[in-house]
C-alpha cells in the first residue's frame, strides 16, 4: 500500500488488507468525489505507526493523498529515521519509492516550525520542492511573513496557516485573515475544524471568514463544542455540522487538500476513518451527483449471492465459497476502479455488462484475475485479459498477497483495462463478429459474437474456488463520445 511485501504468503490470507496497495498512475482515474477536491489523511492520525504504515493505512481507504509531518518514525526496518527535511538523500529516494508503489502522492507537510534565519527556511522549501510538496503546513511568527512569502513566489509553494486552540496565537480565524491580507495568494489557511470547535468557534463561521483563503484543512468533527478535552468522532456524528462545512466549501469552490486528522483510538482508528470516508462520499454525492460512488454498500445489500458466500469487512470484499456475487443494478457505460489480491494459483474474473447472471458466461464480459506474475508470455488466460478473447498487453501482475490496482471503462464498444499504472487492454466488441472466433482467426468458447453481446448488465466477482480479495470499488457513469 510495502513493507509486509515480505511476510510469508499464507499470512495475507488472514490479514488481506496488509498488501502492498496497487499503483496509481494517468493510467487509473483520480477518484475524488468533489471537483478539485483532494480528500487524504494527515499522517498524525498515525503518529503511533511509522510514516510507511501511514502510508499503507492511507491507501487502504483508497485515498490518494496524505499530509506528512515532521519527526515521524520513517519505517519498521528504520525506526532511527525521522521523517523530514532533515532526511538524507538515500532516505528521501526510499520515500518517494514506498509513495510510487503504493499509489499516494504527498500533498502536504506540516505543522512546521519556519526558522527565523532565511537559509534554514529555504531549506524547508527546497525539500518541499523535491518530493513534490505543494503546500506548507505552519504556523509562522509574524516577522518571518516577508521571508516566507517571498520563497512561495519563487517556489510556488503554498503556505498554509494553521490553528491551534484557543490561547495560541492563530486561534482565531481573524488573527489568521490579518496575517493574510495583502499577501500572495500562496498564503492562506488550514483551517483545524476541530481546534475552533475547542475555542468556541463554529466551523462554518470561521469558513466564512477566511473565505478566499482556504488553503487546506484538517477536518475533524468532535464529540462535544467548546470543551479542550473533546475527541474526534466520526464525521456526520458530533457537533461540527459537518454537512454544513462540506457545504460551505462547496459554495465558495474551495480547491485543496482535506486531510482527515483523526487523533482518538489511535490504534484502531481505521474503522473510524473509513466511515468519514464514506460520510463524504455520501454528501459528495449530492453536489455532483454523476460522481464517484462505492459500488458495494457496507451491508452487500445491494447485491445478489448466497448468505455467507462473500464477507465485507473492513472495507475488504474476500471470497468465502459458495457462489458468485452480482450487483443488482445493471450499468452500460461506466468506469469501474479497484483492487484486487490474489493467493497462489488464484483463478478468478470480473464479470462486467452481464446480460444473465445465470448464464454469466454467455451473457457477459470476463476480466481475468488470475495468478499470472512472473510469466514472460501473457495469453488470453492470464491476469488482465478479456478472457478467452484478447490478452493483455503485457504482463502488469503483481505477486500474490500484493493489491493491484485496476480500472475497466466500457463505452459503447470500446473497452479498456488498465492494470498497475498500464494499459493493458483496448479492445472494440465491434471487431468480435463470428461465433466462437477471435479477430485474430483463434477459438473462444462463446456461442454469440460480442459485438452481439448486452451492452448494458449486471457486475460479477466470480467464485473459482481459490481465495481472492477486493477493495476501493468505486464506479462512475460514462457520458458517450
Amino acid at each position: 500500500m510495502g513493507t509486509r511485501a515480505l511476510l510469508p504468503a499464507i499470512m495475507f490470507l488472514t490479514m488481506p488488507a496488509l498488501g502492498i496497495a496497487a499503483e496509481k498512475s494517468p493510467q487509473h482515474p483520480a477518484t475524488d468525489t468533489i471537483g478539485s477536491w483532494r480528500l487524504g489523511c494527515q499522517a498524525y492520525t498515525f503518529k503511533k505507526f511509522t510514516f510507511f504504515e501511514a502510508v499503507d493505512k492511507t491507501a487502504s481507504l483508497g485515498l490518494e493523498w496524505i499530509e506528512a509531518y515532521p519527526g515521524q518514525k520513517l519505517s519498521p526496518e528504520m525506526p532511527d529515521v525521522r521523517f523530514g527535511h532533515d532526511m538524507p538523500k538515500r532516505a528521501r529516494k526510499l520515500v518517494q519509492e514506498k509513495l510510487d508503489r503504493a499509489g499516494v502522492r504527498l500533498a502536504a507537510y506540516g505543522v512546521v516550525r519556519f526558522p527565523d534565519d532565511p537559509a534554514g527556511c529555504k531549506k524547508i522549501f527546497e525539500f518541499a520542492r523535491e518530493m513534490g510538496i505543494d503546500t506548507i503546513t505552519a504556523e509562522p511568527k509574524a516577522e518571518q511573513m516577508d521571508i516566507v512569502e517571498k520563497y512561495c513566489q519563487k517556489y510556488g509553494i503554498k503556505a498554509a496557516i494553521h490553528n491551534h486552540p484557543k490561547d495560541s496565537h492563530y486561534w482565531h480565524p481573524k488573527t489568521v485573515l490579518e496575517t493574510c491580507s495583502g499577501r500572495s495568494r500562496l498564503i492562506g489557511c488550514c483551517a483545524d475544524t476541530g481546534h475552533w470547535m475547542r475555542s468556541g468557534i463554529r466551523p462554518v463561521e470561521g469558513l466564512k471568514m477566511l473565505e478566499g483563503r482556504v488553503l487546506s484543512l484538517h477536518l475533524k468533527d468532535l464529540n462535544d463544542f467548546g470543551r479542550k478535552d473533546a475527541h474526534d468522532v466520526v464525521w456526520g456524528t458530533g457537533h461540527a455540522d459537518m454537512h454544513a462545512v462540506l457545504a460551505e466549501l462547496h459554495r465558495q469552490g474551495f480547491a485543496g487538500l482535506v486531510s482527515i486528522e483523526y487523533e482518538h483510538n489511535w490504534l484502531e482508528s481505521l474503522p473510524e476513518i473509513r466511515r468519514c470516508v464514506e460520510y463524504f462520499d455520501n454528501v459528495a454525492l449530492e453536489f455532483e451527483p454523476e460522481g464517484w460512488h462505492n459500488l458495494l454498500s457496507r451491508d452487500l445489500a445491494n447485491c445478489t449471492l448466497k448468505p455467507g458466500s462473500w464477507t465485507f469487512k473492513n472495507g475488504v470484499l474476500a471470497r468465502n465459497g459458495g457462489g458468485d456475487l452480482w450487483t443488482k443494478q445493471a450499468y452500460g457505460d461506466f468506469t469501474l476502479d479497484l483492487e484486487f489480491m490474489v493467493d497462489k494459483k488464484t483463478n478468478s474474473g470480473v464479470f462486467f455488462r452481464t446480460g444473465d447472471i445465470k448464464d454469466n458466461v454467455q451473457t457477459g464480459i470476463e476480466m481475468q484475475v488470475y495468478d499470472s506474475h512472473g510469466k514472460k508470455q501473457v495469453g488470453k488466460h492470464d491476469c488482465g485479459a478479456i478472457y478467452d478473447c484478447l490478452a493483455p498487453s503485457r504482463n502488469m501482475a503483481r505477486p500474490p498477497g500484493e493489491w493491484n490496482r485496476c480500472t475497466i471503462t466500457c463505452v459503447e464498444s470500446k473497452v479498456s483495462v488498465a492494470l498497475n499504472g498500464e494499459q493493458v487492454i483496448d479492445m472494440d466488441l465491434n471487431h468480435w463478429t463470428e461465433p466462437g472466433k477471435n479477430p485474430d482467426g483463434s477459438k473462444n468458447k462463446y456461442r454469440d459474437p460480442f459485438k452481439d453481446r448486452p451492452r448494458t448488465g449486471h457486475i460479477g466477482f466470480q467464485d473459482h474456488g481459490k481465495p481472492v480479495w477486493y477493495r476501493n470499488l468505486r464506479i462512475k457513469s460514462c457520458a458517450r463520445q
